[in-house]
């Protein structure tokens, strides 16, 4: 292995011996081994011609001198991700708004209209039930009918409208002028209840048009009741794939706004009795509870008979966090538990609140809430004592639930010694009591722990917690991906099964065997990009929407409440303590001759969604520079946003998406084994969940090109917290050539360059063969779509040159603005008074976004490289050039900035070549593209050197070598003193037969010995491979692109 004396290259020359010949030469021992002088004289040969012909072709020299008047300025980490946390944190605040403006409607609006009857002829938009593509001069409907005990019934039709395609909404068909219903499977639209929401929440449409108005980056907004519909805008048509199985009431952003985070056990009775549809209904229960928790909570299920187990062993004496890899292994777990013998239920229930007391008194857990859900077909009596013990002395710290489970309650139902008993355990210790004897009724019996456990938010009425959720993949749910897994597992062993019967002789032959195994490596190979996928990852900001009214009538309410008091305030976690207990009804009060009852009931939870590219866009990867990056982490140490998350696997959700910890992803360089993590890194991971403040220098490995390349160095991590959020902001950036950075001088104004220009705009700088990079934000339009993002930037450089224009400011709230009215409260006046004022305090809406600094420095990018799209001809003889083309043959030759412009030529004009892509349609990401990041890199090894390389040879995308080109690249510094940063990479491609074709010429003869051995030699192999070990050149053109450990 020899690296070129000279260092014009990065170019690894090996050579080995033929193992079919290293036993004759040995006996012979015959002198025909290659000299190591005639390697190192190949390798400066070939090493100095590549690289003369490098400065030519991409006239490096040029490109240095057109950043002679910038200025480099050092890159202050800590500034640098606080700017970047407070741009974040002021876009949240927009979000937020909006959310605040749907609650406080929703809640007034509930107050007002939730006693109004519903008219017979009501309609409204069932997401569902919307047609698309829709004539709009043909518009009708279709009479739906649904099945009553006593009679069938015809209901009004659901309403229809036209949708059309909207860039903001990932081109979905939407209507935005109001917004649409969707109504759960297992949830009946007509229900009295339902229908009353759906009516008075209509009246939601203004303030989402008016939130949309004044905030043109919004995007999905919805009010999700606790009866089961969602309202959602703008209207769209609700696509079943495979089936519809959504309820906003089990999402994580519904879940952890409606109630506080808490610890959970539950508890299922495995007794004899517990068989047949009992066991079915008890599993399902349990699956339906545990699709209620998110990453907040912590839980565990316990069965229990003649003894109490952990329903996964490994989970014994704990309570785990409810991530999805976890809420996965206790459904799957659900299969295996047996009934048999009698339930012991002062076992149960005493371990359950020792462990309980355990994690209270440690602080560990939730640190919140706590409940124990009980699962049971009958108990014996109500167990007073354990309560008392455990509960009741330390003023009811724990909820019982209860889940009552059986045919045989009677019409009435407390007069039967099992339900009396269940009931009294739930009423008596804060909870609630459900009966259920069929599958059916399970979900939505279930669901109604949610509005008990967020009476406490409820009854203070006042504080609306702010809840940002995990990331999450838009309408996914995650049983679906489970399912779509399990089903694709099924088809490869059927199809493994029918070989092997078809012929087993040939289904246990090693070469039938070796296909399999290279496939199975290829679908491994598969880290789908999120662009390709169906899925779009986004976070979400909601609140919960509270019932305003004080008291109901009690003949509404056949239910145990309770009187609750709010006394202390802890973070988003409301503690209680009981402030009176009456059996089977709270405290009532008389008014207007009829009882009613205190009340605190949750309405349901308005929120928006956060496309985590928007958040991404705000992360400034310009200002980071090259092979730097930024990432978000949540209170619970898990990735929000990271460039190498990698949420899907052949197209499906990964089981645990949403739960990845950040020191699973960032890999350090200390030789230790999978999670055998340092302290110095968990210490790092504790003070990012803190939300602190600092930064540290470490060791780092990172890969490129999709794990196929990997690179080591020391990183230079900065964090902060995003004030008002579970967020913390960490960025990276490269300890060496990451100090510093280049900027435009302050005498190269867009503004000064049209005056100077006489009103010409710097358009005229970007006019062919050019791109800049397709998701940075230079400036966008909000109400204006463009065919790609330099159509885009040329629309701005033309308004930035005409009078009048001015930089936007950085969106406000409306509450912001001066001499305008705050949102508040309005429970006076009537809903029209409150509507107009509403109306009135919008805002004027912004047109569009300009990154300042970045348009600054592209212009000054675009105007001191527009020479690169001269001919070369024009900056040295036309001799020379036509030379280098015909030793090469087609030639790009290719400029790219730190701004994101790339610039490319072609040699010669590629008429006869239009069937292959333009180089920037492969190429247009500038800063990170691989050959842009190895070269910057590479600059450190070698300031000299270019590196080379291949488009790889894998199972998976398999290389056809007669059409591959061979990609070099350099990176063009700009230094200021002793300061330097990168400033530009330049590099070129061309033919790969042609490098081979010139590799033999070169490596076939020796200069100074005619004699010598050379890689003609039938014993010898020769290889030139890239810094990575990937085969440049081979002598088996099947062995080019392939890694050469392989």
């Amino acid at each position: 292995m020899y690296k070129c004396v000279d260092a014009f290259v990065l170019l690894l020359l090996i050579l080995f011996l033929d193992s079919r010949d290293c036993s004759a030469s040995a006996q012979n021992d015959v002198p025909n081994k290659i000299l190591f002088n005639s390697v190192q004289a190949w390798a400066v040969k070939l090493g100095t011609e590549l690289y003369h012909f490098g400065e030519f072709i991409t006239r490096k020299k040029e490109v240095q001198d057109s950043f002679k008047s910038a200025q480099v300025e050092s890159r202050d980490g800590e500034k640098l991700v606080q700017s970047m946390s407070d741009d974040i944190r002021a876009m949240m605040e927009l979000k937020i708004s909006a959310v605040k403006r749907i609650v406080e409607a929703a809640e007034n609006m509930a107050f007002d209209k939730q006693n109004e009857p519903v008219p017979e002829d009501f309609q409204f938009y069932n997401s569902k039930d919307m047609e698309e593509p829709f004539d709009e001069m043909a518009m009708t409907t279709t009479t739906e009918t649904d099945f009553n005990l006593d009679s069938w019934i015809v209901r009004p039709p659901s309403r229809n409208a036209h949708l059309q395609q909207n860039p903001h909404f990932s081109n979905i068909l939407v209507n935005t002028n109001f917004s649409s219903v969707h109504v759960p499977t297992n949830v009946y639209a007509w229900a009295p209840e339902v229908i009353k929401g759906i009516h008075w929440s209509e009246g939601l449409d203004t303030h989402f048009i008016n939130n949309y108005q004044s905030d043109p980056t919004l995007s999905w907004q919805y009010f999700g009741s606790s009866t089961g519909f969602m309202r959602h805008y703008p209207a769209l048509k609700w696509r079943a794939d495979p089936v519809d199985i959504y309820d906003c009431r089990t999402r994580a952003w519904y879940m952890e706004a409606a109630a506080s985070p808490k610890d959970v056990i539950i508890l299922v009775d495995r007794s004899g009795s517990m068989t047949g549809q009992r066991r079915d209904i008890a599993k399902h229960v349990v699956t339906n509870i545990l699709d209620t928790l998110g990453n907040n909570d912590f839980v565990n299920v316990m069965t229990f008979a003649d003894t109490v187990e952990e329903i996964v062993p490994c989970f014994e004496d704990s309570l785990v966090q409810a991530t999805l890899g976890n809420l996965r292994e206790l459904k799957l777990a659900l299969d295996n538990f047996e009934t048999m013998e009698i339930a012991n239920f002062s076992a149960a229930l005493t371990r359950a609140f020792e462990l309980l007391e355990i994690y209270r008194n440690n602080s560990g857990g939730a640190n919140c809430n706590q409940a124990i859900m009980l699962v049971t077909d009958g108990v014996p009596y109500n167990y007073k004592e354990i309560f008392e013990k455990y509960n009741w002395k330390y003023d009811t710290p724990v909820r019982v639930f209860t889940y009552l489970i059986g045919r045989e309650v009677k019409v009435v139902p407390l007069q039967v010694a099992d339900v009396r008993e269940v009931k009294w355990m739930a009423c008596a210790n804060r909870g609630f009591y459900v009966h259920l004897s069929t599958l059916a009724e399970v979900r939505e019996r279930v669901l109604e722990h949610v509005n008990v456990l967020a009476r406490p938010l409820v009854l203070q009425r006042e504080k609306h917690p702010v809840v940002w959720t995990p990331v999450y993949a838009n309408v996914t749910d995650p049983k679906v991906a489970d399912y779509l897994w399990e089903q694709r597992e099924r088809a490869e062993q059927k199809e493994r099964f029918m070989s092997q019967r078809r012929d087993r002789n040939l289904f246990n032959s090693n070469k039938e065997q070796e296909r399999r195994y290279r496939i199975t490596q290829m679908k491994q190979g598969q880290y789908s990009e999120l662009g390709n996928s169906q899925y779009q990852l986004m976070t979400s900001v909601s609140m919960p929407v509270y019932d305003l009214r004080h008291n109901e009538s009690l003949r509404k309410r056949r239910h145990c409440f309770l009187a609750e008091v709010v006394t202390k305030h802890l973070s988003i976690c409301y503690y209680i303590l009981l402030h009176s207990y009456v059996h089977n009804q709270s405290q009532s009060v008389e008014e207007n001759g009829q009882k009613e009852m205190r009340i605190a009931r949750l309405l349901g939870v308005a929120g928006t969604d956060v496309p985590l590219s928007e958040i991404q866009a705000l992360m400034t990867p310009y200002k980071i520079g090259v092979n730097g990056y930024a990432f978000i982490v949540t209170n619970n140490g898990y990735i929000l946003i990271h460039p190498d998350l990698r949420p899907v696997f052949q197209q499906i959700l990964k089981p645990s998406y949403n739960s990845v910890d950040m020191i699973e992803v960032e890999l350090f360089d200390d030789d230790r084994g999978p999670r055998n993590f340092s302290k110095e890194l968990t210490a790092l991971r504790q003070e990012v969940i803190d939300q602190k403040t600092g930064n540290k220098v470490m060791n780092a490995k990172y890969h490129l090109e999709d794990m196929k390349r990997v690179s080591r160095g020391k990183r230079h991590y900065f964090w902060t917290g995003i004030s008002d959020s579970p967020f913390t902001l960490v960025v990276v950036i490269p300890e060496n050539y990451g100090r510093h950075r280049i900027t435009p001088p302050p005498t190269d104004d867009i503004h000064r360059l049209s005056l100077t220009s006489k009103n010409i705009s710097a358009r005229q700088y970007l006019s062919d063969k050019w791109t800049v990079h397709p998701d940075w934000l230079y400036c966008r339009h909000y109400e204006r779509t463009f065919s790609s993002p330099e159509e885009e930037l040329l629309y701005f450089l033309e308004r930035v040159a005409k009078p009048g224009w001015r930089w936007p400011a950085k969106p406000r709230p409306p509450e912001h603005h001066k001499n305008k009215p705050g949102h508040e409260r309005h429970n006076n006046g009537t809903s029209e008074a409150r509507e107009r004022n509403k109306i009135s305090n919008s805002t004027p809406r912004n047109e569009y976004y300009c990154d300042h600094g970045l348009m600054q420095a592209l212009v000054y990018d675009a105007r001191n490289t527009a020479w690169f799209n001269k001919s070369i001809s024009d900056s040295a003889s036309e001799d020379k050039a036509t030379e280098f083309i015909q030793r090469f043959g087609y030639i790009v030759a290719f400029l790219s900035t730190h701004s994101g412009l790339t610039r490319w030529q072609t040699h010669p004009p590629r008429e006869h070549d239009s069937d292959k892509p333009e180089f920037a349609k492969q190429w247009p990401r500038s800063i990170d593209e691989v050959w842009y990041r190895r070269a910057v890199e590479q600059h450190y090894v070698d300031p000299l050197s270019y590196v080379y390389s291949v488009e790889l040879n894998t199972d998976k995308y398999p290389l056809k070598v007669n059409e591959a080109m061979v990609t070099a690249s350099h990176a063009v510094f700009h230094g200021d003193g002793h300061r330097k940063a990168p400033a530009a990479v330049v590099g070129f491609q061309f033919k790969h037969e042609r490098l081979s074709e010139w590799f033999d010429n070169i490596t076939s003869s020796c200069e100074h010995n005619k004699n010598c051995t050379t890689c003609q030699s039938e014993n010898w192999d020769c290889f030139l491979v890239d810094n990575n070990g990937w085969i440049v050149v081979s002598e088996n053109v099947n062995h080019t692109g392939q890694f050469f450990g392989k």
